[in-house]
């Protein structure tokens, strides 16, 4: 299992803009096969980092799900939307592996 960690560099005065661009991911990428664990804004002032966060089983399995993601409506939406509002500012993904006992679980 990967877990890939999107790094958002968001517009501050945005902040809304990339609420509903989460949202929407909220309900297309559980749809195209990617177990989200969530999506997650700055809080309060001028913070800028915002993340998305997913489970996926391989990185094969991540190629066939961005496949379905650009098909799919409301992630064809989704995409549009941010271009239009230019909102995000930089997007790195970070593919990483649990390699510990997750808290609170024993061995």
């Amino acid at each position: 299992m990967l877990t890939c960690i999107i790094r958002y560099q968001i517009d501050p005065v945005k902040r809304d803009q990339f609420v509903q661009y989460s949202r929407n991911w909220g309900e297309a990428i559980p749809r195209c096969g990617a177990d989200l664990i969530g999506y997650f804004a700055p809080h309060e002032g001028s913070s800028t980092l915002a993340y998305g966060i997913y489970n996926i089983p391989s990185l094969a399995e991540y190629e066939a799900y961005r496949a379905r993601l650009a098909y799919d409506p409301l992630g064809r939406e989704n995409y549009a939307f941010a271009q239009k509002e230019k909102f995000l500012l930089r997007e790195e993904r970070t593919f990483l592996q649990l390699v510990s006992t997750p808290h609170g679980r024993a061995k």
